[in-house]
């Protein structure tokens, strides 16, 4: 007969197995009692643990192979031939951006359903539900602010140095980027400040919902999770959605290592690696290498003081999220991957549901790296000298727009036109060779952003104790069973507290 999982009203010790449609305890018999033969699965050794993953559809070791690839053809063909068609790398580009859209139309519903189950959660917790929400918002500033303000110093006292003043032909505008520039020229630097709260209430939510206002769907959600009750038909449909989601997710998934080769391998195409002077490189540089010490020396300090965990660790093994997150140049539509990596971690689902979805749309370090790199490097070229005032006002409006900055690819041009005119740089050719390069440093700093994501969720755990048992009884029963629906209905150490089969 067919099983159905059902709950017992009296939990299983942790740990507890199922066994011909009963729960039997896993703990040690007492000594000298006999048991069966041994049922445990042999333990793989480094190799094959490989192997096994290397034959996993969409498993982390397939997508690093697959970037690995894409980054060692695009330059090798950029660097050695300067008559690459022009059709070919938008031709190249289709099989990637047809992934990448699908995995995009996942991310609105995974946004709004995330959110209102995360809010339902936290309702139902004694302690720790408001605790979590001051936490995440607070680290994520906090962690911002640094962000902006150890750029700052790296690039006044090192790499403003080792860049030289353009000539006057370099300064001439493009006739192409004079529209936009022109449109951004008579922002104010409050207009940033009103562009953030503005952001966070939407007029129209069925507007909002269709041109992807992200941050005012997120407080939409949160006012629908709050109001929704726990019996509510339409919170039933939300959990629907949210399982029809995953499923749709775990396909695209298997896919992402052909997605990430060719949208790698098609930008890179077009890297005008021959054309990069001191300037540029400095500018790269000074980026790339802002970023490296975010990620590498103080998020990781960080994580070690509240964890008490290795940092790389956890960062490798959700390596497909920061993988993802580099070819796609989007943090919103490497949610999805994200938030499965931090599960597969044994991260708190309501840990996962708030913070990830919150983090893809506020935690923007990366960009609030580049931000000052890139408005020094304008003035430095003109040859500007900024001043203290200059440049805490470039902290401020870093730190603002870098909430304000959308999780879509190259979202942080027109701000830097804004925080550049705030200080009084103006816009001339240098920023068309800003815009030359965004497409490939936009890729490191989404990765900085995901990676951060990956180390808030574990330090916020920690932080605010929460785990899948702080939930009432009703809702971990239904966290249990998604993952379930999520990992072909396997039942597992980690559900067999609660969930035993019965025969239909």
């Amino acid at each position: 007969m067919a099983t159905v999982p059902t709950t017992e009203s009296i939990p299983h010790e942790k740990g507890d197995a199922i066994e011909n449609g009963h729960s039997v305890s896993s703990q040690s018999p007492p000594p000298g009692t006999r048991t069966g033969p041994e049922t445990e699965k042999p333990k793989l050794n480094f190799g094959q643990k490989c192997l096994r993953e290397l034959k996993t559809p969409g498993s982390a070791i397939q997508i690093i192979l697959a970037a690995i690839l894409g980054i060692a053809i695009g330059i090798a063909v950029s660097s050695t031939t300067t008559d690459i068609p022009e059709a070919a790398p938008t031709i190249l580009e289709i099989p990637g951006m047809l992934w990448l859209r699908a995995l995009r139309a996942t991310v609105l519903p995974l946004i709004v359903t995330a959110i209102i189950l995360a809010v339902q959660n936290l309702k139902d917790m004694s302690e720790g539900g408001s605790k979590l929400v001051k936490w995440t918002i607070g680290y994520y500033v906090l962690t911002t602010i640094f962000a902006v303000v150890h750029s700052m110093i790296l690039m006044d006292l090192v790499w403003s140095n080792l860049m030289v003043v353009a000539d006057a032909e370099s300064l001439q505008v493009d006739s192409d980027q004079q529209e936009t520039i022109d449109e951004n020229s008579g922002n104010a630097p409050h207009d940033i400040v009103v562009s953030v709260f503005t952001s966070f209430i939407p007029q129209n939510i069925f507007q909002a919902l269709a041109e992807d206002q992200l941050l005012g769907v997120l407080v939409t959600a949160v006012v629908v999770g709050c109001l929704l009750k726990r019996d509510s038909a339409l919170l039933r449909a939300v959990k629907e959605i949210d399982k029809m989601v995953f499923i749709v997710i775990s396909f695209l998934i298997k896919l992402a290592p052909i997605g990430v080769f060719f949208l790698i391998l098609a930008n890179l195409l077009t890297l005008p690696i021959s054309d990069i002077g001191i300037n540029l490189g400095v500018l790269l540089g000074s980026s790339i290498a802002g970023m490296f010490i975010h990620l590498f020396i103080f998020l990781p300090i960080i994580f070690f003081c509240f964890t008490r965990e290795n940092p790389f660790t956890i960062w490798m093994k959700c390596s497909p999220a920061w993988i993802t997150a580099w070819g796609s140049a989007s943090s919103a539509a490497t949610l999805p991957v994200t938030m499965r990596c931090l599960r597969k971690q044994k991260i708190a689902e309501p840990i996962v549901q708030f913070t990830a979805p919150l983090g893809a749309l506020i935690n923007m370090d990366g960009t609030a790296i580049y931000f000052p790199c890139v408005v020094v490097f304008l003035a430095i070229t003109q040859g500007m000298t900024l001043n203290a005032g200059d440049y805490t006002l470039i902290v401020l409006l870093a730190v603002l727009s870098s909430i304000a900055t959308t999780p879509i690819p190259s979202s942080s041009l027109v701000l830097t036109i804004m925080i550049a005119n705030s200080v009084g740089i103006p816009i001339t050719g240098m920023y068309a060779v800003v815009v030359a390069i965004d497409w490939f440093i936009d890729r490191f700093r989404t990765a900085v952003n995901v990676s951060g994501d990956v180390f808030a969720a574990r330090i916020l755990e920690k932080m605010s104790g929460i785990t899948d048992e702080s939930v009432s009884p009703g809702g971990r029963e239904q966290q249990i069973l998604d993952r379930m629906v999520m990992s072909d209905n396997q039942a597992t150490p980690e559900n067999a507290d609660i969930i035993t089969p019965v025969k239909a």
